[in-house]
C-alpha cells in the first residue's frame, strides 16, 4: 500500500509543506532549482486524475493535488450535493501516483467571505459550447482555477506547471487563454483523455450510469472515432452520418456535436463536408444519456 499524500486544509499548512518539500528538492539540483505541479480536482477521482497525478509526478520534483468542490461552477443545487464525495478513497488514488501533498480546503477557506463579488469573466471563448448549455459555469470554474493557482504557486523560485484532462477541451482552452491574457507564471499542460476498454471517456458521472445507459453512452465515442477515422484518410468530413447514429441511439439526447478551430473553438471556416478534411480540427460532443449529461472529444488532423 502506496503512502498517503500530506493533507493541509488551509493555505498555510499548503504553502509550508510546499516551502519544505521544494527546499529539500532544490538542494539535491546542482542548479539549485526545483520545480512544482499542480493537479486541480473536485473529487470522485479514477484513472483520468491518475494520469494527470502521474503526468505531474514524471516531470517534478514536488507535487500538489487539489480536492475542491466548487459550488460557483454548479448551476443546479442537486447537482452539487450529488457530485461524489470520495477522500479517502482519492487519497490513497493520489498517494498511489505519488502525489505529495493534498490540498483539500472547505468552502470557507475558499470563498471566506462568502460568494465572491468579483469573479474572473469566460467572455466570448465561455459563452458557447458548454457555457451555452450551463451559463455561468465557466464563469465560477475559471474564478476558483485562477484562486488554484495562486494557492499552487511554489513559495520559493522555482518552475511552475498545472495539469488539466483534455476532456474538458473547452475548460482547457479557456484556462490556456486566461493564463496567458492575465500572465499567470505557470505552464499549462493538458494531458489525453483515459477511456474505459469499451472507449468510454472517464468521467466522475459515469458511476451514475446504469449498465443500459452505459451501452447507449458509447454511440458518442463511436460517433467521433467515425469522423476522426475519415479526418485521417483526408476524407470529406459526414458530420450528418455521425448525427444519425447518435439520434438512433436510445437513451441518449444530443446537446450538440461540433467541429470546430482546436484554439479558438470557433466552427471551422472551410466546409469540412464537402471538401477533403486537411489542418487540425476538434470535434466535441456532449449529450444527455438517461439524467447524466456526458461530454467527449477527439482530435482531428
Amino acid at each position: 500500500m502506496s503512502n498517503r499524500p500530506q493533507l493541509a486544509t488551509t493555505y498555510a499548512e499548503l504553502n509550508a509543506a510546499s516551502a519544505e518539500l521544494l527546499r529539500e528538492a532544490a538542494g539535491r539540483h546542482h542548479a539549485g532549482h526545483a520545480s512544482q505541479g499542480l493537479v486541480p480536482t473536485m473529487g470522485g477521482l479514477h484513472a483520468g486524475h491518475a494520469a494527470l497525478a502521474t503526468a505531474a509526478r514524471q516531470a517534478n520534483d514536488v507535487v500538489i493535488a487539489t480536492i475542491f468542490v466548487n459550488p460557483l461552477q454548479f448551476g443546479d443545487a442537486a447537482d452539487l450535493e450529488r457530485y461524489p464525495r470520495t477522500v479517502d478513497a482519492d487519497l490513497d488514488l493520489l498517494g498511489s501516483c505519488g502525489v505529495d501533498i493534498v490540498f483539500a480546503p472547505a468552502v470557507g477557506e475558499v470563498y471566506p467571505g462568502g460568494e465572491p463579488m468579483v469573479r474572473v469573466a469566460s467572455g466570448p471563448l465561455g459563452g458557447k459550447l458548454e457555457g451555452a448549455s450551463r451559463p455561468g459555469h465557466f464563469d465560477g470554474a475559471l474564478t476558483v482555477v485562477a484562486k488554484l493557482l495562486h494557492y499552487g504557486m511554489p513559495p520559493i523560485p522555482a518552475d511552475y506547471r498545472a495539469y488539466f484532462g483534455k476532456k474538458d477541451a473547452q475548460q482547457l482552452a479557456l484556462v490556456r487563454r486566461m493564463a496567458a491574457d492575465l500572465n499567470f507564471p505557470v505552464e499549462i499542460v493538458g494531458v489525453p483523455i483515459v477511456r474505459d476498454k469499451d472507449g468510454l471517456a472517464l468521467s466522475s458521472r459515469n458511476r451514475f450510469l446504469s449498465a443500459e445507459e452505459h451501452e447507449a453512452a458509447l454511440v458518442l465515442p463511436r460517433s467521433l472515432r467515425y469522423l476522426k477515422e475519415q479526418a485521417d484518410r483526408h476524407e470529406p468530413l459526414d458530420i450528418e452520418g455521425a448525427l444519425a447514429m447518435i439520434k438512433s441511439a436510445r437513451l441518449v439526447e444530443l446537446d450538440y456535436l461540433e467541429v470546430v478551430d482546436p484554439v479558438s473553438l470557433e466552427p471551422l471556416a472551410f466546409n469540412c463536408q464537402d471538401t477533403p478534411f486537411t489542418g487540425e480540427a476538434l470535434a466535441l460532443i456532449a449529450a444527455k444519456v438517461g439524467p447524466v449529461r456526458l461530454i467527449d472529444n477527439v482530435d482531428l488532423g
